[in-house]
């Protein structure tokens, strides 16, 4: 018996007969052949069936298989470029696993709540397919970053005692009759470990209790966070810039094929080279004050307002073909699915026409000390080509473990990086204050309980050197790479405000 070939390894079995497992992923029944399409996992390859002697043991069954049924067939491969992934198999042989009813994830179109609700099914769509392929590689060129530079992996304790960040957005658990929370960081306790390994990283899912709603918030996502020992500011920059470098050029290099299927600009990703651009807090709240960004988003209105426009006439018109006495079932299928994702994109789009004047004023009103919103990290990012640092920004809005700015206190030595294209931050880091007296200063400050710091404040007792960091959200940076608009395509099963199933 031939042993199971993946389809993505039909290139080398050109000629050759192979057995395939998989199942349907789309199927062309007729009474002398039958195309269908098989998906195994690693990629799509058509099967042609022809009725004959040879197969009038399974021919009708095969032609009766539903969408997503399973079977395993084999046949003789031949290349062919208009073949679905390239290649065609000619079966000879075939045998039913296990016939599928009712599939609900049809080829017509279905609206994003239909599709979360079935995400366990939705996996076996080509997009989720291809987004979650392409995370698999991020996470992957994260850790071979890290071990390959002499950093050691340090796995951070999920239970907490207390805030890493604001204390505002901690989940409560009950812990054998204690009050713990669900980690917001593993940094804290990074910084013991890598003042005894001097380069350390920790890598796990992390927890936010936001109450936000936005395409860029999840309740519980995957960050990696690297600490390092004897380190600059400007080092833990040019580390960041490195390895945002190395992510793109291994997602370019292994997925240029996903990327295109998913409509992403190569040439966007392409252009990620060093240096980044870097500019500071006050910088970056002249660049909102000032007319280029009134410009942008004057301009976003009226190409939005525009398109809205033409979404309304060519819904219209999907919607009567959909109740046309005189079109074919197919012609009203088809426009009825067009219609359902114009719908969603309509109703998107109203909502940000609807956002744009708020942003306009808030952007010419920005005041020196107020975070960066989501907005203003939107406009920022998109008047820059590459990403670009934001660096010192204001203490009181930051948090307790920054270092203060030794020439300007009323800052501190953090910085976020903005993903271009408007996909806003992806990375959050900065120096550590490694001076005890500061550090309890800024503890008592913030009025967090100093008796729950005090271990942290030990790494200041013996032996403090200048160290930092950084953390980046997995699944912000992988909708960034794809040029997804939500961050909810980007992990196996998203958790946001009010959405956990399945």
């Amino acid at each position: 018996m031939e042993t199971v070939t993946a389809i993505r390894q039909l290139c080398d079995h050109v000629g050759q007969t192979v057995r395939l497992r998989g199942w349907v992923y789309h199927s062309r029944p007729g009474g002398k052949i039958t195309f269908l399409v098989l998906r195994d996992g690693t990629g799509l390859c058509q099967c042609v069936i022809e009725k004959n002697d040879a197969s009038a043991g399974f021919y009708d069954d095969i032609k009766r298989l539903a969408q997503e049924s399973s079977l395993e067939v084999t046949g003789t491969v031949s290349a062919d470029e208009r073949s679905t992934g390239g290649f065609e198999v000619r079966v000879s042989d075939a045998r039913v696993i296990h016939p599928a009813r009712d599939y609900p994830i049809t080829p017509k179109a279905h609206g994003i709540e239909f599709l979360m609700k079935h995400r366990h099914l939705w996996f076996r769509s080509k997009r989720p397919w291809h987004v979650l392929r392409i995370r698999s590689t991020v996470v992957d060129q994260i850790r071979r970053f890290f071990n390959d530079n002499g950093y050691v992996l340090i796995d951070t304790p999920i239970f907490a005692p207390a805030a890493g960040e604001g204390s505002q957005t901690l989940f409560k658990v009950d812990y054998f009759g204690e009050e713990v929370y669900l980690a917001q960081t593993g940094q804290l306790y990074l910084e013991a470990a890598c003042m005894a390994h001097g380069k350390v990283y920790c890598f796990g899912p992390t927890f936010r209790a936001e109450k936000s709603k936005t395409r860029r918030h999840l309740t519980e996502f995957w960050m990696v966070e690297p600490e390092i020992a004897f380190a600059s500011l400007d080092d833990v920059l040019n580390v960041a810039e490195d390895f945002i470098c190395s992510i793109a050029e291994r997602v370019l290099r292994d997925h240029r094929d996903e990327l295109v299927e998913l409509g992403r600009n190569l040439e966007d990703l392409q252009a990620i080279k060093k240096p980044f651009y870097r500019v500071t807090y006050s910088q970056a709240a002249e660049l909102l004050r000032g007319p280029k960004s009134k410009a942008l988003l004057e301009s976003d209105l009226k190409e939005k307002s525009i398109r809205l426009g033409e979404l309304d006439q060519r819904i219209t018109d999907l919607e009567s073909t959909a109740k046309s006495g005189s079109a074919s079932q197919w012609a009203k299928d088809k426009a009825a699915a067009e219609a359902i994702e114009l719908r969603e994109e309509r109703s998107e789009l109203q909502e940000q026409i609807g956002n744009i004047p708020h942003h306009i004023e808030l952007a010419q009103n920005f005041e020196w000390g107020g975070d960066l919103g989501g907005s203003d990290e939107t406009i920022i990012s998109r008047l820059h080509d590459r990403p670009v640092f934001v660096t010192h920004y204001p203490k009181h809005c930051k948090a307790f473990y920054m270092r203060e700015d030794r020439s300007d206190e009323r800052v501190v030595e953090n910085f976020d990086l903005l993903a271009p294209q408007g996909f806003g931050e992806i990375i959050g880091g900065s120096a550590r204050e490694e001076d005890y007296d500061r550090l309890l200063a800024r503890i008592n400050h913030e009025h967090l309980p100093q008796a729950d710091y005090e271990w942290y404040l030990d790494l200041r007792r013996y032996g403090s050197v200048p160290h930092g960091g950084f953390g980046l959200g997995v699944e912000r940076t992988v909708a960034w790479l794809c040029g997804l608009k939500h961050i909810r395509e980007t992990i196996p099963y998203p958790r946001m405000m009010g959405k956990f199933y399945p």
